[in-house]
């Protein structure tokens, strides 16, 4: 058995035992809702929760949080947890954990859906009356299933944090950004299931196509949400793929330095949208070559002084070409900061301020450009080896680069156990000089 098998393993074994632990202590201790509508929840539960999209990197969303706040208050006080935390099981299996014939998935979503659900459950109980509920309850019920929303989007996140992390690589997951949008979203879903199971009490089972109603408005939602994730993401692979186009040499490129970029900020602290700023930044830092001409992108010898001042251009073309895309303009000011130095000097343009370094998001791009482009094979030098990269990063911390930006993404990459660039060519003059031989030849 792999490592990853055995990850495997061990996050389903611990989330499917703690669910049965749990629903056996809630059977003995709360009563089952044997009620039609058991049953018309756990559908709809298992029919959103089966349309449900992505709205970040393997973390999917549905109204599935709505329907259980609903369920919970029609099941009552006494059987709210243990109602909701059956129900949730109607969504385990998905149409393509059956055509893949996945276990692990439908292991781990029963168990943290249960988790989630009598948490979540056991929050909106507590603001249910232990009577007969009237319209005076509303307004309590209503804050109550918020609240409870909200722990049961909180657990579910954390739950499927933890399984992502303990067995998908961190390279293969990007930064789980704009979550705190989600939240105010999960608490107005919690807040309408509160509305809706209390109108159900009160009204009667005329109101199921309301519900349903409701419930099929929050899928749309959630699908809008993710068909913006999906159109800013061709966006990036769009510029990405017109600057590759233009410079073969820099294939990959854009990718390992937001790969560099990430791990250095994750070191650093950052997390969320913060984190997804420096990748997306990172993504974007290069697109201002596009202005540039191509012959002198790839000229192998050294650059004259106009040329290079051309070339210094692409730091601020980057706003000029990008200035208008709404959702890039906060990483835009990091790209053109990247060749700023830590000194006050380099170029660059609004993120560029002569005599000041430039911002943190800058400082961490800047160390991770700087390590790939010693790493990779270019038109005018072959790659070194990762120790001279890390030596030179090392040799210019305090004046280029931001010493704690090149700690950390020491210790990063070192955490990762991969190595980059050429096995022996430690000279950079030796690199150039058989970069141009093999030209001339």
């Amino acid at each position: 058995m792999n490592a990853s098998t055995r990850s495997r393993v061990l996050v389903a074994g611990m989330y499917g035992g703690a669910a049965i632990v749990l629903l056996g202590v809630l059977s003995t201790q709360t009563g089952f809702p044997y009620r039609w509508e058991w049953l018309f929840f756990g559908v709809a539960f298992g029919v959103f929760q089966s349309l449900a999209v992505e709205v970040n990197d393997r973390l999917r969303a549905s109204p599935t949080v709505m329907i259980v706040m609903t369920a919970a208050v029609v099941f009552g006080r006494e059987s709210a947890a243990i109602g909701v935390a059956t129900i949730v099981l109607f969504g385990a299996i998905t149409p393509l954990d059956v055509r893949e014939r996945r276990w692990f998935q439908p292991v781990v979503n029963a168990g943290q859906f249960v988790l989630s659900a009598a948490v979540a459950g056991a929050v909106i109980a507590v603001a249910l009356p232990s009577g007969e509920l009237t319209s005076s309850d509303i307004g309590r019920v209503a804050l109550g299933s918020a609240v409870g929303a909200v722990v049961y989007g909180a657990a579910n996140l954390s739950l499927v944090t933890l399984a992502v992390r303990t067995v998908f690589h961190k390279r293969n997951l990007r930064p789980w950004a704009r979550m705190r949008t989600l939240v105010p979203s999960m608490a107005l879903m919690g807040l309408l299931g509160g509305l809706l199971g209390t109108t159900y009490l009160l009204v009667g089972p005329v109101t199921l196509p309301l519900l349903f109603t409701v419930f099929l408005v929050g899928h749309l939602a959630m699908r809008a949400v993710s068909q913006l994730r999906v159109a800013h993401e061709s966006t990036l692979g769009g510029f990405i793929k017109a600057l590759e186009a233009k410079d073969l040499y820099t294939k990959g490129h854009t990718e390992r330095v937001a790969y560099f970029s990430q791990i250095t900020a994750e070191e650093m602290g950052f997390r969320g949208d913060a984190l997804d700023r420096v990748r997306i930044a990172a993504l974007i830092h290069d697109i201002g070559k596009l202005a540039v001409p191509r012959t002198l992108i790839r000229k192998k010898g050294p650059l004259s002084e106009e040329e290079y001042a051309l070339m210094q251009d692409h730091a601020h073309l980057v706003e000029d070409i990008l200035h208008e895309v709404e959702f890039l303009v906060p990483m835009v000011e990091i790209a053109s900061g990247h060749h700023s130095r830590f000194d006050g000097g380099g170029y660059g343009g609004t993120g560029h301020k002569r005599g000041e370094p430039p911002a943190l998001e800058s400082r961490i791009l800047a160390v991770a450009d700087a390590f790939d482009a010693m790493t990779s094979t270019r038109s005018y030098r072959l790659a070194l080896t990762q120790e001279y990269a890390i030596a030179e990063l090392r040799r210019s911390a305090g004046s280029q680069f931001d010493p704690d930006c090149v700690e950390a993404f020491v210790r990063a990459l070192g955490a990762t156990g991969e190595r980059y660039g050429s096995p022996t060519l430690e000279d950079e003059d030796e690199a150039r000089r058989r970069a141009e031989g093999a030209h001339v030849a």
